[in-house]
Parts: C-alpha cells; structure tokens; sequence
C-alpha cells in the first residue's frame, strides 16, 4: 500500500471520530453491540473536553445544583438555572448529541409545561434531546414532546427525583449498591416498554444492577444507558464527569476509585501557587521578573569628586 493511500485511510478514520453523532447511530450501536459513552457536563471547558474525548452523548444533569452549587436537594434547580448551564455546555459540544435535564416541575406540571419547557430548551439552548426523570408516570408527556418535535430521553429507576418511592435517601453522587430490587424485574421492563412506546429514543436506567438492567435492555428496541449501579449488560454508560475525573472537595480527604485524582491535582497547584506569592517569587505563567540591581554602592567621597 503507497504512502498517499495510507495518507487517505488516516484522513477517513479522523473524518469519522469528528462526525456528528445522531439519534440513529445510538441505535446502530445498540444493534451492533457498540457500548455508548455518555458523560454528565456542567461547563462548556468541560463538555470540550468530553467532546474530544469521544463522548457519544453530553448530558447536562439537574444535579449541578447539589454536586457544583452547594445546593443540599437536587429538587431546588430551576428551568431558568438549567437553560443557563446547558447554553454553556451547547457552546462546548460539537460531535456529540446533547441533552438536558428538565428539572422538577415542568413534566410533574402536564403535558402542555413539558411541551413549554421542551421547546425553550430546544430553542434557547440547542438541544438534541430533553432528559425526562420519572416519564414513566407520564407518558403522555412524553407523547406531548414528541409532537412537538423534540426527541425524549427518559430515565427511570433510583433517580433525584424517584428515589422516595423504592426508600433511597439520594445523594449527589449515589451508591453503586443502591440497586432497583430483582422483585420489581417486571415492572421495570413494564416501564421501558411503555416509555418506548410513548415515543422516547433513549433510556437511562439508573441503578439498574445486572439482573434487571441486562432484562430492560433486552426486551427494549431503543438503546439503554446507566450510571451508577450500570454495568456492561447495558447498552452504554453515563458517568458525570467530575465523579470520572476525581473532580470534589471530598475527594481530598476520601479519594475515589476513579480515572484520575483531579482535586488532588488542583489543591497541590494552588498550595504551591500560594507558596510562591507569600515567598515574593514569580508565579508560574507569570511574566519574567528583571534580576535585582547589583550596583555597587556609591561612596560620599565618590559624589564629593
């Protein structure tokens, strides 16, 4: 094979990492046993980042509040708050599809607030999809957003905003351990058939665990994704990118199993840039700093002369 052939090759390789992610490629890769890679972003540096990376899907999560905010409940995120965070990450996302959480209230409110909402994330915020939390209960909802255009991504299982139902006190970054009980099989592939069927394109089954997980996956033609207590019997995975990356204030006393140390990274930069500052020395990326004068000092006798 010549040089410029292998040149051409290379060029359609970086060609396809660089194509725009579609609702009908997740469904391929679900054909084909692809796994799809979903990240949770806040920013726009870090959905970047996640973009470049890879990522499949880039999803704006309502738990900016508790996990970025210092909110205490998730509950507290409002739609406004959530279209200003997904118009950052918008600007950061290229190939990758993007979604939004609809935060408590618009899908609990009916149809007509869904489709509201829906469309201000559409419109103000450049969406792809919208991320409905406990569709299940409201299937017509879906229904309704589906109408007007703009594809649902429903999740359903342990959620921010499901939790008290299966008795989950849930936290910013939940247990892996807390799983859907294997008694509720039934009524979980009963769910993820009836919010296929509502018209979602998209589930994320949180806290899945391996039996009930790998059962919903199957008897579903639309893709499956999970964060925690997910696993490869799913069709993807969502991991927020802070959790991925190490990326909390608790991380420094309590390191997690994770793909880097971030937190740890950043508190030993800024001691050390602090360092610099009490030490009067340069910053680093500061400018240079000229050398002290070394001029020998001037006699009275010399000025005198």
């Amino acid at each position: 094979m010549t040089d410029k052939a292998t040149d051409k090759m290379t060029d359609k390789a970086q060609d396809k990492k660089t194509d725009k992610v579609t609702l009908n490629a997740l469904r391929r890769m679900k054909d084909e046993k692809r796994k799809i890679v979903g990240v949770v972003a806040w920013d726009c540096p870090m959905a970047r980042i996640a973009d470049r990376a890879g990522a499949d899907l880039i999803s704006v999560g309502d738990t900016v509040g508790v996990n970025l905010w210092g909110h205490t409940n998730p509950l507290e995120i409002t739609l406004d708050e959530m279209l200003v965070v997904t118009k950052a990450v918008r600007r950061g996302t290229r190939r990758a599809l993007l979604s939004a959480d609809f935060p408590y209230g618009p899908l609990q409110e009916g149809g007509a607030a869904a489709v509201r909402a829906a469309i201000r994330f559409a419109k103000e915020a450049g969406v792809d999809l919208v991320k409905l939390d406990g569709a299940a209960d409201f299937p017509e909802a879906v229904e309704a957003v589906t109408r007007a255009g703009v594809p649902v991504f429903a999740q359903f299982g342990i959620t921010p905003q499901t939790a008290l139902r299966y008795g989950v006190e849930y936290r910013g970054v939940p247990s892996a351990a807390e799983q859907v009980p294997e008694e509720m099989l039934e009524a979980m592939v009963a769910e993820a058939k009836r919010l296929e069927e509502a018209g979602a394109v998209l589930l994320n089954f949180t806290n899945s665990g391996p039996v009930v997980g790998a059962a919903v996956a199957a008897a579903v033609s639309v893709p499956v994704v999970g964060g925690f207590g997910g696993g490869p019997w799913l069709d993807g995975r969502m991991r927020m990118a802070n959790a991925a990356i190490g990326y909390s204030a608790q991380a420094l006393d309590d390191p997690p199993e994770t793909y880097a140390q971030v937190a740890r990274t950043a508190f030993d930069a800024l001691t050390a840039y602090a360092e610099d500052v009490r030490a009067a020395r340069q910053i680093a990326g500061g400018i240079p700093v000229p050398p002290a004068e070394t001029a020998e000092p001037v006699s009275p006798a010399d000025k005198e002369g």
